[in-house]
């Protein structure tokens, strides 16, 4: 159904190309009129340009004369001149489509194209790549095209600082990779301080390798996370409780589908050895514990599925009985298992921020990107960002020979097929690219090579200079490389070499450092190199050209072109052919009754194993077994964004109610009216209409009026009165509290308080915001088997949450308010605040230190700092916090002085003294 669907959308395709290729007519006449053009007149057309359209004219408008001046500014630079193809892919990618080109046709250059014309306004341009090596390399290379043309050039790179990221985004153009950008974006929400920013919007962004960024990584959303607020006790105490149950009396576990339930009778025992009402619990937290600890004590064994080394807990791989460093086992299992363990349990990480990479990239204004294989995902493509997939022709006709697929019995039969066709190549002189599925496929068949005595290159996707260079000689005579199938992505293989690699390599050679050659010494090692090179390239265009071979079929098709795309780029000659076998994972979980019907075949007539079989219906039964897989992949894609759509819009209001305030909105102006909000909401709660004086909750009012302003001379309310009328004496008695604190601290540093209170108390409630949404999504599910469906429920309650938090915000921002104190803050610990307004350097918190989630909110200031880049504390810790704080009432220099850890805490929270505000003494 989806390629009918695209089939129908693309139909017009060929009209739009036909308008693509009359304004490339119109860049090709406009040519000799920017060749004539000198240095100095070419770079001035910028500002020229910028003026035009500062004046009115569009972009569309502007585009030929834009195109023949990058065209002809990278003649200049670069020696590469724009083909028309290239010309007619820059117009797709300034319409915002996917442009699909093959393998070798020149897709980093194209870039310049629509990226020259979109940064004209002058709101920033991003190229979006990979990988951090490929950012860098087409910075470099691209740039020096924008540079001539009096445009800057910005580099997002993984762990750069802070200030050397701000120039890079206001540059006209930046590159840097999805995730860097997306992690940016994040991150500008969290700090305290507006000039900490670094991004300036979302104007236009080109994708490279769209499909691999916006298909691929598309499954996992973006995540920044910091130290879990849940205290390690809390699995000590399950472990505990939970020890010592009976089986079908206390619990029921049926290990094939690895469940297990607590009876009515076990969780009687279990909330009486807790002393904790376990499903009571409204945020749902301690009904994970519960169901993580049985699992723990009951389902998972020591020396079976872990193994304790060395004071620690580690997973053992059910397949291979290897140790899986680094791994841990999700929603709190791996701290069940610690607990019961009896070692140090490592605080699972909480969720600060997160958005997935298609909400992301549908914020920019414009979105366009560029694949060699795109078609086969087009209704994704329409369907999810909106942008269609327009195929641009090949400079020169394509032709390579694709083999039909070679399927064997046994996957040993398909690897030693496989050594044998690549040992006759190598014989002949061609080079050959193998591409595995896994790491560990391509382990095998280089130990197979190795006895052969074949000399041969292995990569895996690590994404580093070194690899890229190596797929750049792929091409070389008789070379062969194996590849994990995206492997040296971005780098064009040559047949006979790329000259420029191997003129480095002659410099090295000669002991000089290339980044330090003078051009004489560069000049003359490239031609020696394109000598070489040159003489190779006819004799592997005499053995056949680059022959890929594809030891497995990938779970997509499109990443079977990707591979098959690497051979036949510009004209050459290649061949390609896949090798199969009936016990891959594709064929054996999604082949289904034809490839049962194969298998039946080739044991009748009792074929022997290192004969292949090569027929119509195989070819059909594997593209069948891709298919269902790519619909499952779409399905978890789908579901992913699903779910993350119901906060996006919830994450805009918060992230730009965060932006106003650092922007330097006036909370002042709106305290009356938050105040009189506050105010209605709880009254209406403790003095509810409709009931008589008597019914009213007088005494939690004043508590809570108490607990909100930390002062004791609250009114006392008088019989009689109504509802109105309580309202009238609270809100008045409330906004008294705030003017005096106004007053007692000054205007000015009144208002950066305020700024930073609520900036706090907007993240602390974000985060267990997002942590509740973490714990709902984990059982949502479950409730498919009620006739419900989790989705809409998910809403409904994601809604209800986002309501609670939106209403008591302002609660917790007045309650921190009228209680913190500004006060003289020592020297030694200023460096640890240097991210905090100077107004508040020293402020104290004076109420409950509470960090539980079950608080309401109250007491938010006292959460645990977490890493932000330039320190900034987003979660709401206490200016200065990461360090131990005196909490303290302003009118008494320290009440907690001589109380002991165990004795109730002053503050009558109820609660011992050193889980309360003795935690941090």
């Amino acid at each position: 159904m989806p390629n009918f669907l695209s089939k129908l959308l693309s139909m017009g395709s060929d009209r739009e190309l036909k308008e693509y290729e009359r304004i490339t007519a119109q860049v090709n006449e406009l040519e000799p009129r920017f060749q004539a053009m000198s240095d100095e007149e070419l770079s001035g057309m910028t500002a020229v340009f910028r003026e035009r359209y500062a004046g009115g004219e569009t972009l569309d408008e502007l585009l030929p004369e834009a195109f023949a001046a990058v065209r002809e500014a990278s003649r200049r630079t670069t020696g590469l001149r724009h083909f028309d193809v290239q010309i007619i892919g820059g117009i797709a990618l300034h319409r915002g489509t996917i442009a699909e080109m093959k393998t070798g046709e020149g897709k980093t250059l194209v870039s310049t194209l629509a990226g020259y014309l979109n940064a004209i306004p002058g709101e920033g341009v991003h190229i979006v790549t990979v990988n951090d090596y490929l950012a860098k390399r087409d910075s470099e290379w691209m740039g020096r095209i924008y540079r001539f043309l009096g445009m800057t050039v910005g580099l997002i790179q993984n762990g750069m600082r802070l200030p050397l990221k701000k120039p890079a985004y206001e540059a006209d153009v930046t590159y840097g990779t999805n995730s860097e950008f997306g992690f940016d974006y994040l991150r500008d929400n969290m700090v305290t301080r507006p000039n900490m920013r670094v991004q300036r919007g979302h104007h236009y962004a080109i994708v490279d390798e769209a499909d691999s960024i916006l298909i691929d990584e598309a499954r996992t959303p973006l995540i920044i996370s910091g130290a879990g607020t849940k205290s390690a006790s809390t699995y000590k105490d399950f472990a505990r409780a939970v020890r010592g149950l009976t089986p079908d009396v206390d619990f029921e576990m049926d290990e094939a589908k690895h469940t297990i339930a607590a009876t009515d009778e076990g969780l009687k025992k279990i909330e009486a050895a807790l002393g904790k009402d376990i499903y009571g619990d409204a945020s749902g937290q301690l009904v994970n514990h519960l169901q993580q600890a049985l699992k723990a004590e009951y389902m998972f064994h020591i020396d079976q599925q872990y193994v304790k080394v060395d004071g620690e807990i580690k997973i053992v791989d059910e397949f291979t009985g290897r140790i899986m460093e680094g791994r841990r086992y999700s929603e709190g299992l791996h701290q069940a298992i610690e607990a019961k363990e009896g070692v140090a349990i490592r605080e699972e990480n909480q969720t600060l921020a997160t958005i997935t990479l298609q909400n992301y990239f549908l914020m920019y204004d414009k979105l366009s990107g560029m694949t060699g294989t795109a078609m086969t995902e087009d209704a994704e493509f329409r369907e999810v960002y909106h942008i269609p997939v327009q195929v641009i022709p090949p400079n020169k006709p394509v032709i390579r020979v694709d083999h039909d697929d070679l399927v064997y019995r046994t996957v040993d039969a398909k690897f030693k097929a496989v050594a044998d066709d690549v040992a006759e190549r190598h014989a002949k002189g061609q080079p050959c690219l193998v591409g595995t599925v896994s790491i560990e496929n391509s382990e095998r068949l280089s130990r197979i090579l190795d006895k052969r005595g074949i000399k041969h290159n292995v990569l895996n996707a690590k994404f580093h200079e070194r690899e890229a260079q190596i797929v750049a000689q792929a091409g070389r005579e008789g070379a062969v490389t194996i590849a994990t199938n995206m492997a040296g992505r971005g780098t064009d293989i040559l047949l006979g070499g790329n000259p420029d690699l191997i003129a480095e390599d002659y410099l090295r050679e000669d002991g000089i450092d290339p980044s330090e050659a003078t051009p004489e010494q560069r000049a003359a090692a490239r031609a020696r190199a394109k000598e070489v090179c040159d003489v190779e390239k006819e004799r592997v265009k005499a053995a056949g050209g680059l022959c890929v071979i594809g030891t497995e079929r990938h779970e997509s098709r499109r990443i079977d072109n990707q591979l098959r795309g690497r051979s036949g780029r510009q004209g050459d000659p290649g061949e390609t052919q896949f090798y199969l076998s009936l016990e891959d994972d594709l064929m054996r979980l999604f082949g289904g009754d034809r490839m049962d019907k194969i298998a039946a075949l080739m044991q009748r007539y009792q074929m022997p194993d290192d004969m292949p079989i090569q027929a119509k219906l195989v070819t059909k039964a594997v593209e069948s077994a891709q298919r269902k897989v790519e619909e499952v992949n779409f399905a978890m894609r789908k579901n992913v964004l699903d779910y993350d759509n119901v906060m996006n819009t919830q994450r805009q209001v918060i992230y730009e109610e965060r932006n106003k305030i650092l922007d330097g909105k006036d909370l002042m102006a709106r305290v009356g009216e938050v105040t009189l909000e506050t105010v209605q909401r709880e009254v209406s709660e403790y003095c509810p209409e409709g009931k008589k004086h008597p019914e009213w909750d007088l005494h939690g009012l004043t508590r809570w009026l108490e607990d909100l302003t930390g002062r004791k001379d609250v009114p006392q309310i008088e019989e009689g009165v109504s509802e109105s009328d309580v309202i009238e004496t609270v809100n008045a008695y409330v906004e008294r509290c705030f003017t005096e604190k106004a007053e007692r601290i000054g205007a000015e540093p009144m208002h950066a308080l305020a700024a930073q209170v609520m900036l706090r108390v907007i993240d602390t409630r974000w985060m267990a915001y997002l942590q509740e949404m973490d714990y709902l999504k984990t059982g949502i599910g479950l409730r498919g088997f009620g006739q419900r469906d989790p989705l809409v429920e998910y809403k409904s309650e994601a809604y209800a949450a986002f309501s609670m938090l939106v209403s008591t915000m302002y609660e917790d921002f007045l309650r921190i308010i009228l209680r913190i104190e500004l006060a003289p803050q020592p020297t030694a610990q200023k460096a640890s605040v240097e991210t905090e307004p100077e107004e508040l350097r020293g402020a104290q918190y004076s109420g409950p230190a509470e960090v539980d989630g079950d608080q309401g909110g109250r007491g938010v200031v006292a959460r645990a700092r977490a890493a932000v880049p330039g320190g900034a504390s987003p979660q709401g810790a206490n200016p200065g916090a990461g360090k131990p704080q005196t909490y303290r009432k302003s009118e008494d220099p320290d009440p907690y002085v001589g109380v002991g850890r165990n004795d109730p805490c002053p503050c009558g929270s109820g609660k011992k003294f050193k889980n309360c505000h003795g935690r941090n003494r």
